[in-house]
């Protein structure tokens, strides 16, 4: 069928190319197209006309400037054509957006459409193209996003999608009949690209590799027979429970009871037994923690005789909110920390997410809601709750009082909490989302860097607005707030490059649900503990770090350390840990200055070119080494050296 389609576009085409021989190669290709329309109910290609030099004029068609008449672009969405994708659209090898989404075309992707070398966008979203996608798509160089969602293409995912150089924007494969496993190939897809693969037949574990690590379970979502991370489903061990043999409604009951067993063991004194133990078992410990309940609401009610009744108000409360949700024992809570969010908690759970980042503290996602912007969720990692004593309210209380005190943090340079849900088995922060990734990544490179170096203007731009949202957490409170994990990663840039301090609050609420006193004061060594990164050790200061592995108390000096390593790496250009000579970066500077080095050996090369900023670069060295200094009694507070940036301009 497809041998006879092709041999009468190249019938029509010889009529066409006789009567019309002033129009070029790519109106000819295009007209190929028109021809393999069947059904053209908004007569959207009427202008497609063969007496045309070019196709330049034609509805839908973009040339390139000054090529000749050469189409650059075909973009018919929406215009309900029925037909079939002719494989002389190959002829156009200037093309760069093949748009054809929301249509009826039917049949199978055309394997020259490889061709295509300058192929950018390629998008024919929701038709009914059937059969397998072509192998060649993935030899498409300058391919940067391809949608191929709600279709009825099939067969197994084609590795080489993942080896497109340029792709950057969008992959959506969902809504189709794909079969099989995820390639594991498919983990090499950076991870900016919008990876989706919903509403197909895929099945087995999803590869824990690359970039599918970072992606939220909303990509993988319809795919019943998917598991592992990050959906909820578990993927079935080697250990399987043994199922039970089906009989056959044709058999005899009582042979079909005999199949699977060998014979003359019909009463076997195990099973009696197991149950008795199993029984047991069950009635001793529902005894043992009725009795632990007993004893923890004695406690409660000795410790905090003097205010049961409001504890009693509040549960009454919390009881409501449980019958409303379907809450458990200990209930949930969602709270709009500003008055002007307005995201329900359904749409919250229910909208697409990425995620941007990931920690031993927890998981960072990109929510996409249907309505709105979009917001950043902290899901927090589960802590050892110890030895369980502590009571559900008791848990709720203190994490809605550390989450309050995250709220009431007003600064433009801090992260803004918007809203905040506790449940027993989930905890979230929700704050607006930040596109253009932190400082960390516009120094050192990462998936959200810009390619060009950050001007110094902008440098010290980010770091007196980081100084001044640190100083402000610092003075904000009588508590003498501690931030305890301050490093250039936490310093994010919105779309302006303005900067927002954020994961202030974060070691307290991680650390909550431990019964330790100890454990509810460790800050940045326990923080540089928890990332588990050599670089993270060289944020905290010397005092911090005790011997034995232990980490001392955080303190505000300790953030004043921090800060003034993220200063040296905003002027150096290094990472924290690159040093010259295996020093750290903090050592190796110091050093440097003493020894009266260049200038030029110390600060960032790609700023060497900015003569008039010497001066600047100076100043805030200074500024940085004074924070750094050993002693802490010896460093400035952050509000000091807030002002000392301030005068830098």
């Amino acid at each position: 069928m497809a041998a006879v389609r092709v041999a009468a576009v190249g019938v029509l085409l010889a009529a066409v190319a006789v009567a019309a021989a002033a129009l070029n190669t790519d109106g000819l290709a295009l007209l190929a197209l028109k021809f393999a329309v069947t059904d053209d109910p908004g007569s959207g290609l009427d202008t497609w006309r063969d007496a045309d030099p070019d196709p330049c004029g034609w509805a839908g068609v973009t040339c390139v400037d000054g090529g000749g008449g050469r189409v650059a672009g075909v973009e018919l969405a929406n215009l309900s054509l029925a037909g079939y994708l002719p494989s002389e659209l190959s002829l156009l090898s200037e093309l760069e957006t093949l748009s054809l989404p929301s249509n009826r075309l039917s049949g199978q992707i055309p394997v020259a459409i490889s061709a295509l070398q300058k192929l950018t966008t390629l998008d024919l979203a929701h038709n009914f193209l059937s059969g397998q996608i072509p192998a060649g798509i993935g030899r498409l160089a300058s391919l940067s996003r391809l949608d191929l969602s709600s279709n009825q293409l099939n067969g197994t995912l084609p590795p080489s999608i993942a080896e497109l150089p340029r792709l950057s924007g969008v992959l959506n494969l969902s809504y189709n009949h794909f079969v099989g496993g995820i390639p594991p190939e498919f983990g090499g897809i950076p991870v900016a690209v919008s990876l989706d693969l919903r509403g197909n037949d895929l099945a087995g574990e999803i590869p824990q590799v690359g970039s599918l690590v970072n992606q939220g379970p909303t990509a993988f979502d319809d795919n019943p027979r998917l598991c592992g991370f990050p959906l909820k489903i578990e993927c079935a061990g080697e250990r399987d429970e043994p199922r039970i043999p089906q009989s056959n409604p044709g058999m005899n009951p009582g042979a079909a009871a005999q199949v699977g067993r060998p014979p003359k063991r019909r009463s076997s004194p195990t099973v009696p037994i197991l149950a008795v133990i199993v029984v047991a078992a069950i009635v001793a410990g529902l005894v043992l923690q009725w009795q632990c309940r007993r004893r923890c609401a004695a406690t409660t009610r000795n410790e905090d005789k003097e205010s049961s009744t409001k504890e009693k108000s509040a549960a009454v409360t919390l009881a409501g909110t449980e019958e409303r949700r379907g809450g458990g024992e200990e209930g949930e809570l969602f709270v709009a920390v500003d008055d002007g969010f307005g995201m329900e908690l359904e749409e919250l759970l229910r909208a697409s997410a990425y995620v941007v980042g990931k920690s031993r503290g927890g998981i960072v996602y990109r929510v996409v809601p249907g309505r709105g912007t979009a917001v950043a969720v902290r899901r927090l990692s589960e802590p050892d709750d110890g030895d369980g004593t502590e009571s559900g309210w008791r848990r709720r209380r203190a994490f809605e009082a550390e989450a309050a005190a995250i709220g009431r943090a007003r600064h433009p340079n801090v992260a803004r909490l918007r809203a905040y849900y506790y449940a027993p088995d989930e905890k979230l922060l929700i704050y607006d989302y930040l596109g253009n990734g932190s400082l960390h990544s516009s120094l050192h490179g990462g998936p959200t860097a810009s390619p060009t170096p950050l001007p110094w203007s902008v440098r010290l731009s980010i770091v007196q607005g980081a100084a001044r949202g640190l100083a402000y957490l610092h003075e904000c409170s009588p508590r003498r707030y501690v931030h305890g994990c301050i490093k250039s990663s936490k310093i994010l840039l919105d779309d302006e490059l303005r900067p927002h301090v954020s994961g202030f609050g974060l070691a307290r609420l991680v650390a909550g649900a431990h019964k330790t006193a100890q454990s509810r004061k460790l800050g940045s060594a326990a923080c540089a503990l928890r990332s588990g990164a050599l670089s993270a050790l060289s944020y905290v200061a010397p005092e911090l770090r005790a011997p034995g592995g232990t980490a001392a108390a955080a303190t505000q000096k300790g953030d004043v350390f921090a800060f003034g390593v993220v200063l040296l790496e905003a002027v150096t250009g290094r990472q924290p840990t690159e040093g010259e000579g295996g020093q750290e970066l903090e050592a190796w500077v110091r050093g440097a200055f003493k020894e009266e080095r260049p200038l030029s050996e110390v600060v960032d090369p790609t700023l060497l070119g900015e003569v008039h900023a010497k001066k600047q670069v100076l100043a805030v060295f200074h500024v940085a080494l004074g924070c750094t200094e050993l002693d802490p009694e010896l460093r400035p507070r952050m509000r000091a050296v807030a002002e000392s940036l301030d005068r830098v301009n």
